[in-house]
């Protein structure tokens, strides 16, 4: 019988703990933004890789930046 107060005393501290770490977090605004990270990957622009530059392609910037 002793065990099963025990038992009771563990998870009701488990749970104050919990409960605190949850409102810390929601005063600090870990929970206000909950729609975006769902539509994130749908609304992000692809990420475009520049090429490395050759010396074909500098040769072009150069000639660009001179009729200018």
């Amino acid at each position: 019988m002793d065990i099963l107060y025990l038992m009771i005393l563990c998870s009701v501290l488990l749970a104050a703990v919990f409960l605190v770490i949850f409102i810390i977090n929601v005063r600090n605004g870990q929970f206000e933004d909950d729609e975006s990270p769902a539509v994130r990957i749908l609304l992000e622009t692809e990420i475009i890789k520049e090429k490395p530059a050759t010396e074909e392609s500098l040769k072009e910037i150069i000639e660009e930046k001179s009729d200018t």
